[in-house]
């Protein structure tokens, strides 16, 4: 595990957006695992401004992302599809075909679930995923306890996990109960992992992260056991 200290937000954003843009320029057809929330927000504005200065393109390019909440659509303005839009999709010239993300309103979760995971399977599994992390060591929204052999998967979500995120709805009382999330062996099937952490916030996590105590209770300590990963932080 790399750790690479930045000394703001800013500074963290345009270094996964380079690292995003190298590879690119040495893989065009790769796939890029993507992530939603609060950490990526920059980073997502960085890439698309690379991207307009030229010299790379997402036409080749296949996304799958972390997790979708379960019983939001595409046109919810608090649905990840929807962050991914505003934040991203819209902007570059990634084919709609080639974005993928979990169906939150899926008939068949289970079925879903199995299929998300087999496209990701198919693609060659994930050359570049870009990840967070919650206050709980949640990645993804693998909470605490998630068996590190899991697969993609419904995940009921924490009261802890659900009062950080009450900040996207108006009330607490809106964010949904589960959601469907790549699994960690999923995650850990990826050739390179970038996590992003910044603030106070997320202080006690990297901490955490850092001391190196490889545990189901914490899910990201999982990474501990991954070839190529580089930890973005600072507060």
């Amino acid at each position: 595990m790399h750790w690479i200290q930045v000394g703001d937000y800013d500074e963290m954003s345009e270094l996964a957006a380079s690292i995003f843009e190298q590879q690119l320029l040495r893989k065009p057809d790769s796939t890029l695992g993507l992530a939603t929330g609060g950490s990526p927000q920059g980073f997502y504005v960085s890439l698309v401004k690379r991207y307009i200065n030229g010299g790379f393109s997402f036409k080749k390019v296949n996304t799958f992302n972390l997790d979708e909440y379960i019983g939001l659509g595409p046109d919810d303005e608090t649905s990840y599809h929807h962050y991914m839009k505003r934040s991203f999709f819209d902007f570059v010239d990634i084919p709609v075909s080639q974005q993928h993300l979990p169906n939150g309103l899926a008939d068949d979760l289970l079925l879903e679930c199995q299929l998300y995971e087999q496209a990701i399977e198919e693609s060659g599994w994930i050359d570049l995923q870009l990840l967070g992390i919650g206050v709980n060591g949640h990645i993804g929204f693998n909470e605490p306890g998630t068996a590190f052999q899991s697969k993609t998967q419904v995940i009921d979500l924490t009261e802890e996990t659900r009062n950080k995120n009450s900040k996207y709805f108006s009330s607490e009382a809106e964010v949904p109960a589960q959601a469907i999330t790549m699994g960690l062996r999923t995650i850990m099937k990826a050739k390179q992992i970038i996590l992003l952490a910044f603030g106070e916030e997320k202080a006690g996590a990297i901490a955490r992260l850092q001391a190196g105590t490889v545990t189901e209770d914490f899910p990201a300590s999982i990474l501990h056991h991954h070839p190529n990963v580089k930890v973005l932080y600072g507060k």
